[in-house]
């Protein structure tokens, strides 16, 4: 099988990338490298001894990715591309609306002329919003509670309708929490520019001292130690589970939603202390507001 993957030089994109290579699949990248690198791509072909295809395109492109299709018998889409940060989608929102939703629209659109109707979203655990207990299972109400939570749910929502209008698409949502980790090889991993938003890669700039201290954003919440807890998932367990979704819907006609987590949250001062333990040396915090 040909698989696309939209936003394939990313962080999530480029292990799921290693996963599709190792499991047989052909796979074709389109990516704007807006947030990503091609040399992660270039990692993948060399931990996996496999090529791939790659194609800098921006999705909101229609005629550049109706071009990527045209040359390729593409079997099946996994979506990965988009705009990701909470933070910036309070910002920017315009932009985060314009480039999640209208680009999951043209997306459908160029699948739905090729008559590909496979598709993986890689969504996201935000359109839960603040659950009213825990854990969080998939039949949960959604209230996202920012822009970019609110993208994922739009796409969502037009992904079951267009399923609904024709039964053909096999589609899977995919919610997820925390991804973290890398490769084992230690060739890719993940690598934000400028200063990280998420826990994991600040930590690993702070113990290279490339920054000089983590903030933790408060330590009055009622947990255990008073840190906030996340449900954290390795990387590559996060992609195994988008080749499970895809061998799911070669065999399974429908729409379907899953939750990909570990089940247990750990806390900002867990994490922070597994991690000096592993790496053999303290790592310098403070507690902000």
């Amino acid at each position: 099988m040909n698989i696309l993957a939209t936003g394939g030089a990313g962080f999530i994109g480029s292990h799921t990338c290693i996963e599709l290579l190792q499991n047989g699949y052909n796979v074709v990248v389109v990516d704007n490298l807006q947030n990503s690198k091609e040399e992660s791509l270039k990692r993948v072909q060399e931990i996996t001894g496999k090529s791939l295809h790659f194609h800098q395109v921006d999705i909101l492109e229609k005629d550049a990715l109706s071009s990527v299709f045209a040359r390729y018998s593409i079997d099946a889409v996994i979506h990965f591309a988009g705009l990701k940060s909470v933070a910036e989608s309070s910002l920017v929102p315009l932009r985060y609306y314009h480039n999640n939703v209208t680009g999951i629209l043209i997306l459908s659109e160029v699948m739905k002329q090729f008559k590909i109707h496979t598709l993986v979203f890689s969504s996201s655990a935000t359109v839960y919003g603040n659950p009213s207990k825990l854990p969080i299972t998939e039949d949960f109400p959604t209230a996202p509670v920012n822009p970019y939570g609110r993208t994922k749910l739009m796409i969502e929502t037009i992904l079951k309708d267009l399923q609904a209008s024709d039964s053909s698409w096999q589609i899977a949502l995919l919610r997820y929490f925390n991804p973290v980790g890398a490769h084992e090889s230690g060739r890719i991993g993940e690598a934000p520019g400028g200063i990280p938003n998420n826990l994991f890669p600040y930590i690993s700039q702070v113990a290279i001292g490339k920054l000089s201290q983590l903030k933790v954003y408060g330590a009055d919440y009622p947990t255990k130690d008073g840190t906030g807890i996340r449900d954290y998932i390795h990387v590559m367990d996060l992609a195994h589970g988008h080749i499970s979704a895809l061998k799911k819907l070669q065999s399974n006609p429908g729409i379907f939603t899953y939750n990909l987590g570990t089940g247990r949250g750990h806390s900002v001062l867990e994490v922070l202390s597994a991690f000096s333990a592993v790496c053999g040396k303290p790592i310098p915090y403070a507690v902000v507001e």
